[in-house]
């Protein structure tokens, strides 16, 4: 069976698409090649930054929960 025959958006050069080819299905497997040599796409944060992204957030819980839910005397 043959694979099927693509142009590349990129390049615009014709390739075979193949299954389980890295990157996207319309780039070829050179220009495909930076993508998958990308981290996930994670945010890479120490841990001193994900605590302090932490407490600012129960920070701002703790202060919206206070305006909702207090008695106007």
């Amino acid at each position: 069976m043959a694979f099927p025959i693509k142009v590349c958006a990129v390049c615009s050069e014709e390739f075979e698409l193949k299954p389980g080819k890295p990157g996207f299905a319309n780039r070829c497997p050179a220009c495909s090649e930076p993508e998958a040599n990308e981290p996930g796409g994670k945010d890479l944060t120490g841990a001193l930054d994900r605590k302090s992204a932490a407490e600012a957030n129960a920070a701002r819980r703790e202060a919206m929960k206070n305006l909702l839910y207090r008695k106007d005397s």
